[in-house]
């Protein structure tokens, strides 16, 4: 059995990393990865195939820059090509982002079958762009492993059949456990100069909170606030960096006291950052989750979340209308002890990856051969 992996953004190397590592396990597969170029430089992309012990992708379709639209695009009329020339048996998709949804396209339109990991998340949100990459990918899969009750839920309100959906757990949570020693050993702390639950980690990356001088002079309040509490370590996105450059608004987050602004990290080290943090605020969707995991305090600016069991029975707290006040409280609550103390979701056991790959392996190879 031959599976074509779909990378593009730096989430999705994470989430393929152990699917790739387990298909590997059987000598009767053929696990084979696709670089679409989405995220492609190494701060972006050659570090974490590096630390995530992923070998040189089989292809890469160099495409990058460009708008949604063109990216896209060239994606499919390159990835065609892929599929053209090696036939295989399933094509296999996490996350949300443009790849995601540009690599199912094709594979549907060419009748490949396709495994959709990370499926029926929903934030109710159809101006994000992820919200309408998850829909379509949902619509047209196959197969659909979903990490939580609620995107259970989301795709049997969809008309999704019963017996296309199963709840295996969450992939990002097996790399985790898996480079939980390499994370340990990270120096990042040291070479900062800060101490655990000494810091606040930050990262902003949705359009909403950084892609107008609106949303950004709001994120810089915030930062701040923040960082009157205590040090703030930020991350920052190269989009977002361009964004606040072109806003004029660099000397003022270059001029705040107690803020280290950094570049985007490897994932050892962001993960290392995450785990000793006294708090994280964030407008991302896994970071949710790995906080979660981690029993982490969790603020996440955003009006909506597709991953509700991480304020549910997690550490995140959903922040909707957020300002530099309603931070500033929350996290002054969040560091005086009065925070929720989080439980980890079912099936958030390191062992996600095992199953799908035992499920595929019963649809495709062990009834085939009884077939025989």
């Amino acid at each position: 059995m031959k599976v074509l992996n779909i990378v593009g953004a730096r989430p999705n190397f994470v989430k393929i990393a152990p699917l790739h590592r387990a298909f590997s396990q059987y000598p009767d597969m053929i696990s084979k990865i696709v670089h679409t170029g989405q995220h492609y430089d190494s701060v972006m992309s050659g570090i974490f195939f590096d630390q995530l012990d992923l070998p040189k992708p089989d292809f890469f379709l160099g495409v990058a820059a460009g708008t949604q639209t063109q990216q896209t695009a060239q994606i499919m009329v390159e990835f065609e090509k892929v599929l053209i020339s090696e036939r295989p048996d399933l094509v296999l998709v996490v996350g949300d982002v443009n790849s995601t949804l540009a690599c199912t396209l094709v594979s549907v339109k060419m009748n490949v079958p396709l495994a959709h990991v990370e499926a029926g998340l929903r934030s109710g949100d159809r101006s994000m762009p992820e919200e309408i990459n998850r829909i379509l990918t949902d619509a047209v899969s196959d197969h659909l492993f979903v990490t939580e009750q609620a995107a259970v839920d989301n795709l049997l309100r969809e008309n999704v059949a019963d017996n296309e959906i199963h709840f295996t757990g969450n992939v990002m949570i097996d790399s985790l456990e898996y480079y939980k020693d390499a994370i340990d050993r990270s120096p990042i702390l040291k070479n900062l100069g800060v101490n655990a639950a000494s810091y606040v980690l930050m990262t902003m990356h949705r359009p909403a909170n950084v892609d107008g001088k609106a949303g950004l002079q709001r994120i810089l309040k915030i930062v701040k606030r923040l960082a009157l509490l205590k040090t703030v370590v930020f991350p920052i996105h190269p989009r977002t960096w361009k964004n606040i450059e072109i806003n004029g608004l660099k000397n003022e987050f270059e001029n705040v006291q107690n803020l280290k602004i950094l570049e985007p990290q490897g994932y050892l080290e962001f993960l290392n950052l995450t785990k000793n943090a006294a708090l994280v605020v964030t407008d991302s969707g896994g970071i949710q989750e790995e906080t979660t995991y981690l029993n982490v305090p969790c603020i996440t600016l955003r009006e909506n979340t597709e991953r509700p069991v991480t304020f549910e029975v997690g550490t995140n707290f959903l922040l909707k209308n957020a300002d530099a006040e309603s931070v500033s409280l929350l996290a002054t609550e969040i560091f005086a002890g009065n925070c929720k103390k989080g439980t980890i979701p079912a099936g958030w056991d390191g062992k996600a990856a095992e199953r799908i790959v035992a499920i595929l392996r019963e649809k495709y190879i062990n009834s085939y051969v009884c077939d025989k």
